[in-house]
Order: C-alpha cells, then sequence, then structure tokens
C-alpha cells in the first residue's frame, strides 16, 4: 500500500498501537538515542517513538522501522516473504516461454501494471517545498547526536539522490551525514557505492556534482535507499512495485537538475565540488557496534532547505545489535531471496542473516545439493553477486539427498540455529571443508589489516558425497570430561570457557582469553587440541577475556567483528593412536579461530582498532531521572550498562 506521507504512516502506527508519544523535553544530543536504544532492544523491537517536545520547530521520530510487524507496515504487506514470492511470480511471468499469441498478451496487464509503478516528476513544487527556509540552516533541525564519542550530530536516515553525469541515470542511497555549520556536511559514501561512482565522474568532467537530500515521507522510500540493486536500476522503481503507485517526483529549486519525492518532509539541497579539499569526518557509532573511525570525506555545500508544513525529523541509531537496522536488513534478506534464487543461484532454498552478523559478518545459506563441489560453487557465486561481496563468513547447510533418490529432507527451518549447527557441525571436517579466500570488504569492518580489503570464509556444513571425502580424517564422539575449571587452572590466561554447545551435540567451544604475547592463540590452540578431552571438538573460537563466553549471543558478535578469517585461523591435526600407542594414517582436526582484538605489540596489526558502542554515564543518568515523566511504560535500564566493562579505555579508538 501506499501512504499519503509520513504523518499517514505515523497516524498508521498509532491506530496499531505501534507508536508512542513522548511529551516531555528530551535533548536530540545523546538522550532521544539513549531511550530509543532502551526500547529498541525490548523483545520485538519494542515501539516507535515520536519526540514531541525537542527544543526545535519539530518533532523527531525514532525507531519506526523497528520490529517484523512495523517493517511490514512500511512496506504494506502481512509478512515479508509475502514481497518475494510476489516478485518470483513476476520472474516466472516474464520468463516463462511464450509459445502463441494469447500467452504474449497475458504478459499485457502485468507489463501495464508494471508500468504505472514507474516513477514520474511532475510540474510546479510539492508539498515538501511547501515552507522554504529564507536562509538555509540544517542546525535549525532536530539532527541528533547519538553516542558520545561521535564526531558531532549526524543526519541518520537521508535518502541522498545523485544522477550520472553521462547517462543521466539516478541514484538513490543512504549515507550518514556529519553537521559542520548551518551549510556543511560531510557526504559519507563508500568507495563501493554508486554515488561515489558519479562523484568520480564528476572528478572527471571537472564540475560540480549536484546532490539532493529527502527525510520522511512515504516509509518504503527510507527502505528502497538501503536495499542492495543493480546499479541500473531505479531505486524508486522499487519503490513504486512496492507500494504499487508510483513515486511523484518534483525537481529542486537551487538544483534543478536532481528530483526528490513530493510528500518529503524535508529536502536539503546542495552540491559536492570535486575541487574542494575533503573533510575529517567521524567517528561514527556504527552499525556494528563498534565506532567507525574518522576519515576523509567529500564536503556538502548545502543551497537551499525546504519542508512540509507539520514536518516530522526521521532519525535512527545503530549501535550494539539488535537495533532498528536488523529489521531494515531483515526485508532485505527475505526480498531479495527470490531474485538472487532465480537469476543467480537456483539452488538456494533459503537465507538468513543472524542479527549477531550484523549483515555482512555471517551468512547462512540453506541450498538443495545434487553434486559434489556444489557448495563452492555457490559459495563462488554468492561472494560476486553485489553486497554479497562484503560477506566475511558464509555457512552453507543443506537437508539431506537420499543416495537412492527421494524426496529432500525438510526438517529443520534455516533460522532454527540449533538445529542448523547440529547439522553443520555433523557433516563439517574443518581441516577439508573451511574455504578461505579474499577480497573487498565493508569499508567498517575493523578487523582488515587493510581498509576495505581482507579475508573471509565458506563453513561447508552440506551432507558429503563420496569424492568430497577425506578418508584420511576420523572424527570421534566428543568427550563428556571437558569441564572449564580444568582449563582455567591449567591456563592462566583462559577466562571462561563456553560448554554448553558440547551439551547439545555440537561439537564447538567458546574461549575467552587475555593474549600477553606474540602467537598467544596460536600456541595455546595448540596446547588445547593435545588434551585428551578435546577430543571429538571440531572448532574452539577465542574471543577477548572481556567477553563472557557464556554471553552466546555477546560472544558471536564480538567474534564475528574482530575476526579476519583468513588471517586469524589456527588448524591443529592430531594424530590418532590405537590402544597400543601406534599412530596410524588417519588424523583429527580441529579449527581454532582468533577473534580476539588485534594490536600492534601482539599481533603485527597497525590500524587503530575502534570501541565498542556505549553511553556515558551523564546521559544514562539524564535519562534514569526522567524515566517517570515520558509515559511509555515500566522502566528499562541502559543496555550500555552490560558492556561498560568491555570497553578499551576511555577513547574511541584506541591507537596501538
Amino acid at each position: 500500500m501506499a501512504y499519503k506521507d509520513q504523518q499517514d504512516f505515523i497516524g498508521t502506527l498509532e491506530k496499531a498501537g505501534e507508536l508512542l508519544r513522548i511529551k516531555t523535553y528530551v535533548n536530540p544530543k545523546l538522550e532521544m538515542a539513549e531511550i530509543t536504544d532502551r526500547m529498541s532492544k525490548q523483545p520485538g523491537g519494542g515501539k516507535a517513538l515520536l519526540f514531541e517536545n525537542t527544543g526545535y520547530d519539530f518533532p523527531v521520530l525514532m525507531n519506526a522501522y523497528g520490529s517484523e510487524k512495523r517493517m511490514c507496515m512500511a512496506l504494506g504487506v502481512n509478512h515479508l516473504d509475502d514481497v518475494a514470492k510476489e516478485i518470483h511470480d513476476l520472474f516466472k511471468l516474464l520468463s516463462a516461454p511464450k509459445e502463441g499469441m494469447m500467452e504474449k498478451l497475458k504478459l499485457l496487464p502485468k507489463l501495464g501494471q508494471f508500468a504505472s509503478w514507474m516513477p514520474g516528476v511532475k510540474s510546479g513544487r510539492g508539498d515538501c517545498q511547501e515552507v522554504i527556509m529564507k536562509n538555509p540552516d540544517i542546525t535549525k533541525l532536530p539532527v541528533i547526536t547519538c553516542w558520545p564519542k561521535d564526531g558531532g550530530p549526524f543526519v541518520t536516515l537521508p535518502v541522498i539522490h545523485t544522477k550520472d553525469p553521462n547517462t543521466g541515470l539516478r541514484n538513490v542511497g543512504m549515507y550518514r551525514m556529519q553537521i559542520f555549520g548551518p551549510v556543511l556536511t560531510a557526504m559519507h559514501w563508500h568507495k563501493h557505492k554508486v554515488s561515489a561512482k558519479h562523484f568520480n565522474e564528476y572528478k572527471k568532467l571537472n564540475k560540480r556534482m549536484p546532490v539532493a537530500v529527502s527525510l520522511g515521507g512515504d516509509p518504503v522510500y527510507g527502505y528502497a535507499a538501503t536495499a542492495p540493486l543493480p546499479e541500473n536500476v531505479d531505486e524508486y522503481m522499487l519503490a513504486g512495485f512496492l507500494r504499487k503507485k508510483k513515486v511523484e517526483l518534483v525537481k529542486c529549486i537551487t538544483q534543478p537538475d536532481v528530483e526528490v519525492p513530493s510528500d518529503a518532509d524535508f529536502i536539503i539541497e546542495g552540491y559536492v565540488d570535486p575541487n574542494d579539499e575533503m573533510i575529517w569526518e567521524g567517528p561514527f557509532g556504527d552499525h556494528t557496534g563498534y565506532y567507525s573511525l574518522a576519515d576523509w570525506y567529500p564536503r556538502f555545500h548545502i543551497t537551499c532547505i525546504t519542508h512540509r508544513k507539520h514536518a516530522v525529523y526521521p532519525a535512527t541509531i545503530v549501535g550494539i545489535p539488535p537495533q532498528e537496522d536488523a529489521w531494515l536488513g531483515k526485508a532485505t534478506e527475505r526480498i531479495f531471496l527470490a531474485p538472487i534464487k532465480m537469476a543467480l543461484v537456483p539452488e538456494i532454498l533459503d537465507m538468513e542473516m543472524p542479527v549477531q552478523g550484523v549483515f555482512h559478518n555471517l551468512n547462512i545459506v540453506k541450498i538443495n545439493k545434487d553434486y559434489a563441489g556444489q557448495g563452492q560453487k555457490v559459495m563462488n557465486a554468492m561472494w560476486g553477486a553485489g553486497q554479497m561481496m562484503f560477506n566475511k563468513i558464509l555457512v552453507l547447510t543443506a537437508p539431506l539427498n537420499p543416495p537412492g533418490g527421494g524426496t529432500f529432507e525438510e526438517s529443520f527451518k534455516i533460522n532454527d540455529y540449533l538445529r542448523v549447527a547440529q547439522d553443520v557441525f555433523k557433516n563439517l571436517n574443518p581441516a577439508t571443508d573451511i574455504y578461505f579466500s579474499q577480497g573487498p570488504m565493508d569499508v567498517l569492518d575493523h578487523s582488515c589489516s587493510k581498509l576495505g580489503f581482507g579475508g573471509k570464509m565458506c563453513i561447508d556444513g552440506t551432507f558429503k558425497f563420496e569424492e568430497e571425502v577425506d578418508e584420511s580424517y576420523e572424527f570421534r564422539v566428543m568427550s563428556s570430561e571437558l569441564s572449564e575449571i580444568h582449563l582455567k587452572e591449567k591456563f592462566s590466561e583462559i577466562h571462561a570457557v563456553n560448554t554448553a554447545l558440547l551439551k547439545k551435540e555440537i561439537p564447538c567451544i567458546i574461549i575467552s582469553v587475555e593474549k600477553n604475547r606474540k602467537a598467544h592463540i596460536k600456541e595455546l590452540h595448540q596446547q588445547i587440541c593435545e588434551l585428551e578431552e578435546i577430543e571429538g571438538v571440531k572448532m574452539i573460537l577465542y574471543v577477548e577475556h572481556t567477553v563472557d563466553a557464556n554471553d552466546l549471543p555477546t560472544a558471536l558478535w564480538r567474534f564475528c567483528n574482530n575476526l579476519d578469517p583468513k588471517r586469524d585461523y589456527h588448524l591443529c591435526k592430531t594424530p590418532i593412536t590405537q590402544s597400543t600407542n601406534q599412530p596410524i594414517n588417519q588424523y583429527a582436526a580441529c579449527m581454532g579461530f582468533d577473534g580476539t582484538r588485534k594490536t600492534k605489540e601482539f599481533d603485527d596489526f597497525h590500524r587503530d582498532w575502534p570501541n565498542i558502542i556505549v553511553a556515558d554515564d551523564e546521559t544514562i543518568k539524564a535519562v534514569d531521572k526522567k524515566w517517570e515523566q515520558l509515559g511509555i511504560g515500566k522502566f528499562i535500564s541502559s543496555p550500555s550498562l552490560k558492556f561498560k566493562g568491555q570497553m578499551y579505555g576511555e577513547e574511541a579508538a584506541v591507537p596501538n
């Protein structure tokens, strides 16, 4: 369904009991983010929040996408899979053989409907231009400061419009904007993004690049701006498809070459000059749960700000998961499953991006396996598919295909993590079924030794055909004697051991360890693997000593962020002996992964290592004090309190 505007969406949320209005004054600097962080981590994502008393002329809407229900409401569907099914049916219709005229005529209604969703530009002004600021000043908007070590206030839900100067093709993306003054922000587009490519084309032409930023309007715009579409596909075509109504655009006032949604709440017009010096932008508390470090980015000069009457400023925060952005990611996972299956990897049955993997770090894929090596075929296809090139850890699983034929066993769903892990580890030989590669990585990945380039791995947990089995390895039943106390007594650097997975038939343990020398994890892993009671364990994950290994979601989040798989793996092969103590030509194998913080001293790591994101004590106390006045329900303590002991001192980035 199409919403008339953002106010229509707010009204719909309120009628559904999904929105809370806060009439008490809340400071956009840190306090709004702290309240939203508490709310977003409630079961089901809590409620959307409308801060009505901001100290500015405009209210602030936050956590609007922050649950499965609200994400579905934003896209106008009952279930996120509904969109994938519709795309799947459309692909089938378009790709089916058309043998006669009648078959071809059947396409016309669908094609006509599709054409009606294409964006259109109307003449005159739109609702987004009802009010024109006499002197543009972005500091008049309630732009939030999210976290205490942020470089300043950031626009966090900007829908940014650029065009290729050669083809005129539009791109709509979402890149944070740090405020530096009334008419100056940074434009944080990464080198892999389409807008950055547009900027490079303007550089070649030595021309100013017109840019426009919209805020608010139909909530589908914000989602479409984050969607991983091919470069030549207009995001507003996707928005039209989702809302079943074309997006109506109007020309900007001072940048008429750029069009923006007529129903937006705010429009910020301006330009980026390729002859400008870059500006030092950041740090920023990012979706990884860590601060992304400061770096040089283009300057965005504001030439005009317009808004509709009674505009509402939309904002979001990102940080330690789960947060609102997890649901934007879940929508992408479900919506783009169908195109990936049909166009690139037809054997995919399902796909899951766990919250702890913060989008790119961890992806689980369930495939239909018919032949040896098919897992590697899927691996290569996935890493070559658009933004999947940033994926760090790819886990493959497959329902059992009986050798004599028959139907696939569909006994577990991909979001049943326990069942998936049991199946993966049952089929896994850590010496032969884990594949390492290198390639482009998310610029925000701090674990890479080089910015934007690092290691990745595929864990092939599919059942194996005879050709894929290495007979020189044998894996025995896990020992029941492995104890945390024994390991801590034997190795003083070990602070905690999680053996809970062993009891669930998952041969993997997690160890919190305090590194104190070079090659420490490699040596420790070798020593642990020599213990008799470790027999049967296939994988050990090492995390920082400040991390509670027995808090599985947190440990996995920290582990995935801090690992460069190709650099940080340690495989231990142990000869298997018979009762006579004579070696035989078989080995057990245990893979160790170093998911600890990397330093120059112990790891020869020369980049800065960012800190995790937590609220400061002053903000926590201020929100605690005013909680009862907010009128949003029972008291919720700050999620940051859990992580205070896991920080590295007081700085946002700790130099090595």
